[in-house]
């Protein structure tokens, strides 16, 4: 295994070395090619067997993420150096793997090279006579194994410098933080599995016992109404009927109570579908656009989008003093973005508690993002987006 990630960092530093010049013009966009070059060092290190934490996130392209790196201040004290260090040990790699290989390779092979009537000469040694070049071939070993250690330390050195530069990594701090990754990511599953429960209980088990209930009156009525015409009939009748419409209005309220926990059309008909409902019993006139394929989305990605969507209209409805609302959704097979956007007051603000401040963290919770820009002259304009795929 020790042999096996000597041969890694050899190879990476002679890598590095060829990619010296690519690296000398890249100083040009420095700190846009800064954050790719140091995560790319992190890569280079976790092969080379070191734990580093990769910062791209698996759902961001490298073009998103270079943009957010850029307005994050740990790039300048973290990626620029690394990425310092990266050009200044590629040249040292560069020029202890050139000569210090071709070399080694000229001394091993300098008996072949006489034979050929070659000298070859390796710094100011160059031999004299067959004797010498036999001599000079476990001098080439020697440089080989020298100019391999050099690789290696250069190696180690910039495990070194990357991990001063990313700052002190606690092993127990590191297993607590994905202790809790893994116990949010737990958390959000068991939540989602328990609104689909309740969904499936209430629908097999109380709803169907409410029908039963309105079908029973329904039969009572029309059994009353058959016995005659006597005082105590139009009673029976008049409670009856009012029976029922309180049993009817039982089930309606079931009906949304079972929709506000996970509405069926959700889980039977996909995300865009859902929203297409969700538009359609809003009070508002709401314009509807809706481009891509749902059908790479998972549950609980689809859940938390549905109900921001949901929580946008509810909040346009009460506050906004307009009578409409605009939402775009796009759907892909990598991710998910909505956009909500009305013409009302404007003012909303994400507070600590409300239920925009819960939906940001349902879409956190999924690795997406909720953001709220709502001028105060008026309009508020609601974007939230999310892996198709939660990234747990």
């Amino acid at each position: 295994m020790a042999q096996i990630r000597i041969a890694r960092r050899v190879l990476t530093e002679c890598i590095a070395a060829m990619a010296f010049p690519i690296l000398l013009l890249s100083i040009l966009v420095a700190p846009v090619s800064a954050p790719v070059v140091a995560e790319t060092d992190r890569s280079r290190a976790r092969w080379c067997g070191v734990e580093t934490m990769p910062l791209k996130p698996s759902d961001h392209s490298w073009a998103q993420w270079v943009v957010l790196r850029l307005r994050s201040r740990s790039m300048w004290r973290t990626d620029l150096p690394a990425f310092v260090t990266a050009v200044l040990l590629s040249a040292l790699s560069l020029l202890v793997a050139f000569f210090g290989f071709i070399g080694a390779a000229a001394l091993v092979f300098s008996p072949v090279f006489w034979l050929f009537g070659i000298a070859a000469q390796v710094g100011p040694f160059t031999p004299e006579s067959v004797g010498e070049t036999l001599l000079a071939m476990p001098a080439g070993i020697v440089l080989g194994a020298v100019t391999i250690t050099v690789l290696t330390g250069a190696s180690f050195l910039r495990d070194f410098l990357l991990r001063a530069f990313s700052g002190s990594r606690d092993p127990d701090l590191l297993a607590k933080l994905e202790e809790l990754r893994t116990s949010r990511a737990s958390l959000t599953a068991a939540f989602e599995f328990e609104r689909q429960r309740i969904e499936r209980d209430l629908h097999d088990g109380a709803q169907q016992e409410l029908v039963a209930v309105v079908m029973r009156l329904g039969m009572l009525e029309a059994t009353a109404t058959a016995a005659g015409a006597a005082a105590d009939q139009e009673r029976i009748v008049r409670l009856a009927r009012q029976a029922q419409d309180h049993a009817e209005r039982a089930l309606e309220r079931l009906r949304d109570t079972v929709r506000d926990i996970h509405p069926r059309e959700l889980s039977d008909l996909g995300l865009i579908a859902a929203v297409r409902e969700l538009a359609a019993r809003s009070p508002l006139r709401v314009e509807l656009t809706s481009t891509g394929d749902d059908a790479q989305i998972s549950s609980p990605t689809a859940t938390a989008v549905y109900f921001t969507v949901s929580e946008a209209l509810t909040n346009i409805s009460k506050h906004a003093g307009v009578g409409s609302a605009r939402i775009d959704l796009r759907c892909a097979t990598t991710d998910v973005h909505v956009r909500v956007h009305d013409d009302g007051v404007g003012g909303a603000r994400i507070d600590t508690g409300s239920g925009l401040a819960g939906l940001r963290e349902r879409m956190r919770s999924v690795g997406g993002n909720l953001e709220i820009i709502s001028p105060s002259d008026g309009g508020t304009l609601v974007v939230a987006s999310a892996p198709s795929q939660p990234p747990w």
